[in-house]
């Protein structure tokens, strides 16, 4: 048992948001099959339909996808949230967007009697119009977007980073000055992909955002760094498929995991990743506080 601002994990993995986070059904599927938490789908001011497929495309060595946040709004979702909460057994986060502070606090305000468990700010997502990623690169409307929750909710609130800035180190600073319990690091690299063949890009939106095995060595960096310079905890997110994976996350600064892509290849991952963490850690005779960010001590 771990626990991050506050919520009591059963174990470090947890499910990242995007992937099988759209109904309370598929959310509480993802605790059953060992996810110590869930983070629902990532959830906006009005309805969004996203981006024109092909919105995904496996590449062999990750996924570069652009769903442009597709989402029913917050009133739609209240249902799916209280079956959520209702049935999965963990704690359930809720991600929320906007297009600025005041959107963000709306969403906030009108998902909080269903009741999640904490609030986490998608200011990264690198392939939706004035959302994510555009509000994320400026430190400053990081900050007043954090703030501005923190003032309508008592609920953690996480704050999820953008890998696509010169350094990220200063956005996350910017979340923890607006009063943010903890960072997520990272959402994906903005990315693209041509067919040679005919000449078109890939994605129906032409870019997106790289996940996968190709992207944790830039998460890896990401959480070290951030690790080195905040006071709250930071996340871990990014090609982590594999017990290994997440210890190495761990390792650099993470007092959690989450994992996206590698439930395309089993749900079973979440359970998989826990019991590898375990028996390493019992191997080793280490528990999971002396392992997140022995790398910093062993310089």
């Amino acid at each position: 048992m771990i626990e991050i601002t506050g919520l009591k994990l059963r174990n470090p993995t947890i499910l990242a948001a995007g992937i099988m986070g759209t109904t309370g059904a598929s959310l509480v599927r993802v605790a059953k099959e060992g996810a110590a938490a869930v983070v629902t789908k990532s959830i906006g001011p009005q309805p969004e339909d996203g981006h024109s497929n092909p919105s995904m495309v496996n590449l062999g060595y990750g996924f570069l996808n652009a769903m442009g946040l597709p989402n029913p709004s917050y009133p739609d979702f209240s249902a799916e949230l209280t079956i959520a909460k209702k049935e999965a057994g963990v704690p359930v986060i809720v991600s929320i967007f906007g297009g600025d502070a005041e959107e963000f606090a709306t969403v906030a305000e009108g998902l909080a009697d269903a009741g999640p468990d904490a609030f986490e700010l998608n200011v990264s997502c690198p392939h939706a119009q004035g959302y994510g990623a555009s509000i994320g690169c400026d430190a400053c409307a990081v900050e007043g977007i954090t703030a501005r929750v923190c003032d309508v909710t008592d609920l953690p609130v996480w704050v999820k980073l953008t890998p696509n800035v010169t350094d990220i180190v200063s956005i996350g600073e910017a979340a923890q000055r607006g009063g943010a319990d903890a960072v997520v690091a990272i959402n994906t690299v903005r990315a693209m992909a041509i067919d040679i063949h005919s000449g078109y890009p890939l994605l129906g939106n032409r870019y997106g955002g790289l996940s996968g095995q190709a992207v944790k060595p830039v998460a890896i960096k990401c959480v070290y760094d951030l690790y080195a310079a905040l006071d709250i905890p930071v996340i871990g997110v990014g090609g982590v498929s594999g017990w290994e994976d997440a210890v190495e996350m761990m390792m650099a600064g993470a007092s959690a995991v989450q994992i996206g892509s590698a439930v395309y290849d089993g749900m079973d991952v979440f359970r998989n990743v826990a019991d590898g963490i375990d028996s390493f850690l019992s191997e080793k005779g280490w528990s999971i506080g002396e392992i997140t960010g022995l790398a910093h001590r062993r310089n």
